[in-house]
This record gives structure tokens, sequence and C-alpha cells, in this order.
């Protein structure tokens, strides 16, 4: 078994900033790639954010040059620095974690997501 769990989330201003946490734990050999994304009312979950095993991230064009992906692979662990919010930011956030567990086989795993509001 694997778990993953976000916490971060909550409500601010535009303009303001919020760093979200992914902790991944249980069965775990490797963590391949981690991933954020956010799902808004009424639309589908988009990608975010993603880094590789090394230091290769991807970013979705809404949120580059705002948003930061890092983790720290000792921990396995994950991060979203997002700068300068918008209101178009509101979503609920998920983190999805590639994982090969000890048995050899990769699965992915999401968390249950934390609640991002931007106020205008």
């Amino acid at each position: 078994q694997v778990q993953v769990v976000e916490s971060g989330g909550g409500v601010v201003q535009a303009g303001e900033s919020l760093r979200l946490s992914c902790a991944a734990s249980g069965n775990i050999f490797r963590i391949n790639a981690m991933a954020w994304y956010r799902q808004a009312p009424g639309k589908q979950r988009e990608l975010v954010a993603a880094i590789a095993g090394g230091t290769s991230t991807n970013y979705a064009d809404s949120v580059k040059g705002r948003f930061t992906i890092s983790r720290d692979n000792v921990k396995n662990m994950a991060y979203l620095q997002m700068n300068s919010l918008k209101p178009e930011d509101t979503a609920v956030y998920y983190c999805n974690a590639e994982v090969v567990i000890r048995s050899g086989f990769t699965f992915s795993y999401w968390g249950q997501g934390t609640q991002v509001t931007v106020s205008s």
C-alpha cells in the first residue's frame, strides 16, 4: 500500500503565495515522476507541473514563471510553490506519484486533494 497526502491549501487574495506539500509513504522502492494536477468546478483535471526523478520539470503555460515544483527524494515529498496567485488558479489541487513498489511493479497513486481558493 502507498499513501499520498497533500497539504498546504487555503484561501488567499490575488497576488499572494501558497506552498503545497505532497508526502508519499508506504511500500515504496522508488518514485519516478511526481506531479501536481488541479480541477476547477465544471472543468477537467489538468496538469499543472511535473518533475521527473532528477530535476527535469514541465509546467502548464498558465503557471510558467509563477509556480515552481520541487521534490525531496529522501523524504519522498514534492512541493509546489505558487506565487502571484490569480482567481483562475482556484481549484482542488491533486498530487500524483508514479511509484515503483518493492515487487518491481509501477503504479500511479493520487492524493485526496487540497483546496486552493484565490479571491480577487
